[in-house]
């Protein structure tokens, strides 16, 4: 019996190092091989996990959010990426070297890191690099893994922990960038900051305190009083203490650090309690679908304004027009606008301009691409200028303002894009 017991043992000793071997696999000994390039001349390439040199294809990763608390931005973001691939493979845009295309493959976390991580172990030995990452929490699990393996993850987050890492670059300004902002526009139109009693709504999340440490900063940097910080956790649809709350200090000003799924909840709330204040977004706070008067009432956004570095949805920006015809021939029939697949969109651009200067390189192994994004110190794409080229990250640090014009469908600017005010 005790020998019995001792060979299982073994037996799981032996499987646990077989197991924890695979996971610690390092990429693929890179191979070279000869190719000829659109110019006719032939070339030696460079290449590991995740492309084909044979068929000239590149998998890319995918962990998206189609199934968890964030999926109403999770779904629009997963189609960005789907579009870009498709209009590559249809050989349109000019985004890759002739012969190229890119093959996705996909998998959904539902927000959850665990999933994240076991997901990512099923992709990581064939895929060049992680397309889309969706969430601060589902990502940060991954940092390790993403070092040992030169894996490039790019975020769908905007959280400043992303900006830390090599492997996770995000794509524009931080929430704390952003919160930051807010109040410096919050300053100039309410008169000044005796005019403020500032609060904050905000997730119980890595984002979440992006947006309070942002918004606590520049109040003391410009002496705004802040009389209310109140958490709200994933799924919340109860907000009627911390508007209470709000609405006793007499708050006049509040940002909003929460996913979509609470703006709704939080203007509707303060709307019954007869509270009004100026109320300023973050990125995240906004869906396209707050635009059709059947799914919010368009007077709730009458006091909002949305704080971010990027374009909206038919902006005049350069690249818009392609972005819109993409959309039209690869999106799928019942797709519709959302600024959450114009956002990954953008940011797949960028990837794709990094592969395209790693394979003009010579060298597409992981690598070679995570050097390939480095070069990329003042790349712009439809409107975001972006510098990867250093670790930390400081990808952009200019964000902007705007106003909803909710019987038209779009955005008016009420504050250009700038800096933070400093204490320098």
């Amino acid at each position: 019996m005790t020998v019995r017991v001792l060979t299982i043992a073994a037996m799981a000793l032996a499987l646990t190092a077989t197991v924890s071997c695979r996971e610690a696999k390092k990429p693929n000994k890179p191979e070279e091989k000869k190719i000829t390039t659109e110019e006719g001349k032939e070339v030696t390439l460079k290449f590991d996990n995740g492309v084909n040199a044979e068929t000239k294809t590149i998998t890319v990763g995918a962990l998206n959010d189609e199934s968890g608390p964030a999926a109403a931005i999770g779904k629009p973001f997963a189609l960005g990426k789907r579009v870009l691939v498709k209009q590559i493979n249809a050989g349109e845009g000019g985004l890759l070297p002739a012969g190229w295309k890119v093959e996705l493959v996909e998998k959904d976390h539902g927000y959850n890191p665990q999933k994240s991580v076991q997901a990512y172990k099923q992709i990581q030995e064939s895929v060049l690099f992680v397309g889309t990452s969706f969430g601060t929490p589902a990502t940060l699990p991954l940092r390790k893994d993403l070092k040992r393996d030169q894996v490039m993850a790019f975020p769908a987050s905007l959280s400043s922990k992303m900006a830390e890492h090599q492997y996770t670059p995000p794509l524009g300004a931080s929430y704390t960038l952003e919160a930051r902002r807010a109040m410096d526009f919050a300053v100039e139109k309410m008169g000044g900051a005796d005019k403020i009693k500032a609060g904050i709504v905000y997730n119980q999340d890595d984002y979440g305190k992006d947006g309070l440490d942002g918004w606590e900063a520049q109040a003391k940097l410009h002496g705004v009083e802040l009389v209310g910080k109140h958490a709200a956790t994933p799924g919340q649809k109860d907000f009627t203490a911390a508007i209470g709350a709000l609405k006793e200090k007499g708050a006049n000003v509040v940002l909003l650090t929460v996913l979509p799924s609470a703006t709704g909840p939080v203007l509707g709330t303060a709307a019954k309690m007869q509270f009004g204040p100026m109320w300023i977004g973050n990125t995240p706070t906004w869906l396209d679908l707050f635009f059709s008067p059947k799914v919010i009432p368009p007077v709730l956004f009458g006091n909002y304004y949305w704080v971010t570095g990027m374009p909206y949805w038919g902006e005049k920006v350069p690249g818009m027009d392609a972005f819109l015809a993409a959309f039209k021939a690869h999106a799928g029939e019942g797709a519709r606008p959302d600024f959450y697949t114009l956002l990954s969109y953008i940011q797949g651009l960028f990837q794709v301009e990094a592969a395209k200067r790693a394979i003009e390189a010579g060298d597409i192994s992981r690598a070679g691409y995570a050097k390939a994004v480095s070069t990329m110190k003042a790349f712009s794409a439809m409107g975001v200028t972006i510098d990867l080229s250093v670790t930390p990250y400081v990808t952009s640090t200019k964000t902007r303002v705007l106003k909803p014009l909710m019987d038209k469908g779009t955005w008016e600017e009420v504050a250009a894009s700038a800096d933070p005010k400093s204490s320098k």
